[in-house]
């Protein structure tokens, strides 16, 4: 009996092993947290990337797992597995086209890099142009167009200059991938290749000739964060690190790339985004949704836009990005922003009490006798200052403004005073009134251009987050941020090219 107790002992703790050994498994496959980050990268920029995931692992603990291979087949890959984190192709076109198809979501550019062509040390065969390139028994490489962006953006070149045909009838083989073919010149099993000139840096028994024919073209290298992604954060954190100025550009830069000009890295960063106060309603929760998918921190400054203003001009405050009320607020800082685009309008409207005990109409209405009426302060927002322009061109500004019993910063004190009884008419924003449809009636102002408000948007030009802040902006511009703009009260712009 003591030897059974034994063995069913044993048992027991084989079977309590194997359970904890397999549960440790099903965590680490479905937990997202413990699973590697799986990035799918273009072998021709394979160096600074293997380079920047090894540092990164160091630094962080973050195991980062890469499959090298051409654009298109890596492409076609997250098209059929949809799986994955990151995708690195060597030119932007094919994370363009698999945004098209609703495989990527995030872009951040990297690099660029222009297609040459190698030969062996010394040139042997004395390959100088094109011409020279299709002169009989000539042996040539590639990387395969249907498969590789090096093949894909030469042959495209070639073809536009004419030349293919005649390049193309000495190509003996075509390789899977850009580096592939540059090998293929290296261990003399071509006379040349067409490669990256990224490529050929990194190479030591090769020189470089450039063609005119390809002198303008470029490839540009970007990473995209996948739309299956289940760690979009952690995707987004290494994506930035790729793309930092003091981490992994300066790794492309040393292995032949052109980097582009990137922001600070910071595991956290921090934007600070100063905003008209009637948009806040409209972009809050776009807000909240960017911090939590970047992992980074908005510090929002929301006040009327004439506040505003003289913080940046007077206290010399500099935000990453500025929403404004209206476009006249935008002109007087358009010096310390790059240009804005117009993402919404908001219409002037009378609000009153439900029911409309006062039976106001119109403008003109305001100039009653006894009104109590509120208006916007000129010089605090844009609303006090579209609000005097209205009544202007409306020609009634001496009789309303001789019943204006206050003039508040922001459209939202202006309604708090007409629901609490304060006031008996109030000229704000349609947006103001959204959350009060219940309480309040809404009374258009009609045949006055200048009672429509429009609301851009611009980066900073001191911000140290460029590249962050404008996929910011690419998030107040989707199609999710549109639905809560026009949810307010707001009429969308669509963007312009």
């Amino acid at each position: 009996m003591a030897w059974l107790a034994f063995l069913a002992s044993i048992a027991v703790l084989a079977v309590l092993v194997g359970w904890l050994i397999w549960d440790g498994w099903k965590r680490r496959s479905i937990d997202p947290d413990r699973r590697p980050l799986v990035v799918y990268c273009a072998a021709g920029i394979r160096k600074p990337v293997e380079e920047a995931a090894r540092e990164y692992q160091q630094n962080y603990g973050v195991e980062i797992q890469l499959q090298f291979g051409g654009s298109q087949i890596l492409l076609a890959g997250v098209e059929a597995a949809k799986r994955g984190d990151l995708y690195l192709p060597g030119d932007d076109s094919y994370l363009q086209t698999a945004r098209a198809k609703g495989l990527v979501q995030e872009i951040l550019p990297l690099a660029r890099m222009m297609p040459v062509v190698i030969v062996p040390k010394g040139n042997p065969k004395k390959l100088y142009s094109l011409n020279d390139l299709t002169r009989n028994g000539v042996r040539l490489v590639i990387a395969d167009p249907h498969a590789a962006a090096a093949g894909k953006l030469t042959v495209e070149a070639l073809k536009k200059a004419g030349r293919w045909d005649a390049v193309e009838k000495n190509v003996v083989v075509t390789k899977p991938t850009v580096n592939d073919a540059a090998n293929d010149v290296v261990i003399g099993a071509a006379d040349a290749g067409f490669v990256w000139d990224a490529t050929a840096k990194q190479l030591a028994d090769v020189e470089t000739i450039s063609l005119a024919e390809l002198a303008d073209i470029h490839a540009h290298v970007a990473v995209g964060v996948l739309s299956c992604t289940d760690k979009p954060t952690a995707a987004l954190r290494f994506a930035r690190y790729l793309a930092a100025s003091d981490r992994g550009l300066p790794m492309f830069a040393a292995a032949g790339f052109v980097p582009i000009d990137g922001d600070p890295w910071a595991a956290a960063p921090e934007l600070r985004v100063f905003a008209g106060a009637m948009l806040r309603p409209a972009i809050d929760d776009t807000l909240d949704e960017f911090e939590k998918r970047e992992g980074v921190r908005v510090t929002r400054v929301y006040n009327g836009c004439g506040i505003l203003v003289g913080q940046m001009r007077t206290d010399g405050q500099s935000p990453d990005a500025y929403f404004a009320c209206d476009q006249s607020f935008m002109t007087q800082v358009h010096d310390l922003f790059l240009d804005a685009t117009p993402v919404s309008t908001n219409q002037l409207v009378i609000l009153v009490p439900k029911g409309n005990p006062h039976h106001i109409r119109s403008l003109t209405d305001l100039g009653q006798p006894g009104l109590r009426v509120g208006v916007g302060h000129e010089k605090q927002c844009a609303l006090g200052a579209l609000t005097q322009e209205t009544l202007k061109q409306g020609g009634v500004h001496d009789p309303v403004m001789a019943n204006v019993v206050a003039q508040l910063p922001t459209g939202d004190l202006l309604v708090n005073e007409l629901r609490l009884g304060a006031l008996d008419a109030v000229i704000a924003y349609v947006s103001n009134a959204a959350g009060a449809a219940d309480k309040l009636d809404a009374i258009a102002i009609k045949d006055i251009p200048c009672a429509v408000a429009v609301q851009p948007v611009a980066i900073g030009k001191d911000s140290i987050y460029k590249q962050l802040t404008g996929r910011l902006l690419d998030r107040l511009r989707s199609p999710e941020s549109r639905r809560r703009f026009e949810a307010v009260g707001f009429h969308w712009r669509e963007a312009t090219k």
